[in-house]
């Protein structure tokens, strides 16, 4: 799983999420099972993203076979990873 994360200061300050799940993680049962999962994993994460953050989450072909504890393992870990590279990168900008 890749996630990116930005900040909008224009747009509302609630953040967003949006996910890219392509024909390469399975047929269309597959790609929705793991659209739902990851919805329903990132809805208990919300809190973790700033505010005015955007965030893709891009699903790769692995999680298919992913059980919904692993998508939100591999998400906390995408997440963490995010948030340090946009801290990163607010800083070098600053």
């Amino acid at each position: 799983m890749v996630v990116h994360l930005s900040e909008d200061l224009e747009g509302d300050a609630r953040p967003q999420v949006g996910f890219v799940v392509s024909k390469a993680v399975g047929n269309a049962v597959h790609r929705n099972l793991v659209k739902r999962r990851l919805r329903a994993a990132v809805a208990a994460r919300l809190g973790m993203l700033p505010d005015h953050g955007r965030a893709v989450v891009r699903a790769l072909p692995a999680s298919a076979a992913a059980t919904f504890g692993d998508l939100s393992a591999d998400l906390d870990r995408g997440l963490d990873r995010a948030a340090r590279r946009l801290h990163e990168r607010a800083g070098v900008d600053r």
